[in-house]
């Protein structure tokens, strides 16, 4: 049983919201003192209050995501890890830091990484300035490199660039020239992701009244195809749907998601994983709501629980213990599934396998483990499906 702990702390502010975000963000173009304080005040509440329902875990990773947590002051970030560390026993692993290619982060990053972060995140997304005013970034192409720079002098050796692959307007040779420009400061990890638009963003919007034109699904697809064998070749070994990583240097937070391991939410809009208990056999999740006042005025009265949550049920948990693994090179181990679910993948999901593999989509080895193919890189929401809408079994039902 993992006896292990990983946090996720949400900083919703951003300097300004994306057309295509759909995180819990609030824009604010110069974060006030007293409202960080609150903020961070708050978070120590939450956690004081939290904290509890974790006892005993080993504290492995922590990370900041947002929004742009890089927005709060170093001491503001080291006051939190240090709470977390007084919290729980263990030394932290990983600890990532998520930041944009600001003037104003990218001064802070000698102080952060005195702070105790040894993994910085950068929200990349393109080189090319046309693309990034595209996205409604507020950085340009200038301010990437000089951050880059500046995380490599600030002590970083654990770097992870985000880069988009189908933004408006991005050609084939555009991706290709971000992937140079990528990886000519050897990141430890890159992180690709298709364009995803989410609905009631302006991109959505946009996209369905006609007024933007983004590549269509089998353009995205080469451009991953290509973003994949280009990674690869230079070292960049892809663990995951959207991941690649150099040996060793795999995101161990975001593993933890792909595991179903704990993972306790702090902030707004957070998620937490709760472990197995006597009340929830497979476990729970919970999650607080996306609104800052409201989960300000809910903290600062004393309520730390949650307001929104679920025991999994057994059906669930093991569809969801399917599909995640199969967004992983390892893949799904059945003598781990059986040992907690009582039998292995395909006595729950024989006929899904069965069609996955037909549609060249999965590997089964003789001991009956399961892994994605090459193509199944490119169908995971496909592949999901066949997992989460697999039927119950007659035991259960019974």
């Amino acid at each position: 049983m993992d006896e292990s702990l990983g946090v996720y702390v949400h900083v919703p502010f951003c300097e300004r919201v994306c057309p295509y975000c759909d995180f819990a963000v609030v824009a604010t173009r110069r974060l006030a003192p007293r409202d960080e304080e609150r903020y961070v005040a708050a978070l120590l509440a939450e956690l004081a209050g939290r904290a509890p329902a974790f006892a005993g875990r080993g504290l492995e990773t922590i990370y900041f995501g947002g929004g742009t947590p890089a927005l709060l002051r170093p001491d503001s970030i080291e006051r939190i890890v240090l709470a977390l560390r007084r919290a729980f026993a263990g030394a932290p692993r990983e600890i990532t830091l998520e930041a944009n290619p600001s003037t104003l982060e990218r001064e802070r990053l000698p102080a952060f990484r005195a702070a105790g972060i040894d993994r910085l995140s950068l929200g990349v997304q393109s080189f090319d300035d046309r693309i990034l005013q595209r996205l409604g970034r507020a950085h340009r192409a200038e301010a990437v490199h000089g951050t880059l720079a500046a995380a490599r002098s600030a002590g970083f050796e654990n770097l992870s660039l985000d880069l988009m692959v189908g933004a408006p307007g991005q050609t084939e040779g555009d991706l290709e020239r971000d992937l140079d420009a990528a990886l000519a400061f050897g990141p430890e990890h890159l992180s690709a992701y298709a364009l995803t638009l989410e609905p009631g963003t302006p991109f959505a919007t946009a996209v369905g009244a006609g007024r933007l034109v983004v590549p269509d699904d089998d353009a995205v697809a080469e451009g991953l195809e290509r973003t994949d064998a280009r990674l690869e070749a230079a070292g960049l070994r892809r663990y995951e749907v959207s991941s690649w990583a150099r040996l060793g240097r795999e995101s161990q937070h975001n593993q933890r998601y792909w595991r179903r391991a704990p993972v306790l939410g702090l902030g707004v809009g957070a998620h937490s994983t709760e472990p197995p208990s006597a009340r929830a056999r497979f476990g729970s999740r919970s999650a607080n709501e996306r609104s800052l006042p409201a989960w300000l005025a809910r903290i600062e009265a004393g309520r730390c629980d949650p307001p929104e949550g679920e025991r999994l049920a057994e059906a669930t948990a093991r569809g969801e213990a399917a599909f995640l693994a199969l967004r992983t090179r390892r893949g799904l181990a059945a003598a781990e599934f059986a040992a907690e679910f009582g039998a292995e993948p395909r006595h729950f999901f024989g006929p899904a396998i069965d069609t996955l593999i037909a549609d060249g989509l999965l590997h089964e080895s003789l001991n009956g483990d399961l892994a994605p193919t090459a193509r199944a890189w490119l169908f995971a929401d496909s592949v999901a499906t066949h997992f989460v809408a697999a039927p119950v079994d007659s035991a259960e039902g019974a």
